[in-house]
């Protein structure tokens, strides 16, 4: 059902210092920052050669990033992305299974322009997943 792995996610209280590490130190190719103020996020990418590095920022009253850097002050892996092909019958199978996609179940629009959902980390391992439909 997975594909591969689109993208790893850390959350930071600032994506423009977070970016010029990976930018300067690291050498990295990393996108202009996004706003996604329907997600509450601020992303920039990290563009490697086999993967992506996601950082995200806080934007708005109600980020779901926000409760994420109480508990951790200094950021750290937020979620991890998988592709899938289809995902309402991604989300449909994990159901099935007794997972819970967050919010109302239904697909939302990503940074990327594609439909993507989120599963509660309990149900896969402790880790907030995200899946985007390719």
């Amino acid at each position: 059902m997975i594909g591969r792995l689109n993208h790893v996610a850390i959350a930071t209280r600032d994506v423009a210092a977070a970016s010029a590490i990976y930018r300067g130190a690291l050498g990295a190719e990393v996108s202009e920052p996004q706003d996604l103020p329907e997600h509450g996020v601020r992303v920039v990418f990290v563009v490697l050669d086999n993967t992506k590095v996601e950082l995200l920022e806080p934007i708005g009253e109600g980020s779901p990033i926000a409760p994420f850097l109480e508990k951790n002050p200094a950021g750290g892996l937020h979620h991890v992305c998988y592709e899938v092909s289809d995902i309402r019958l991604a989300a449909e199978r994990l159901r099935q299974d007794g997972a819970r996609v967050l919010g109302d179940g239904e697909p939302k629009i990503g940074a990327h322009g594609k439909p993507v959902l989120f599963v509660h980390p309990k149900d896969v391992g402790g880790v907030l997943t995200e899946l985007e439909e390719v």
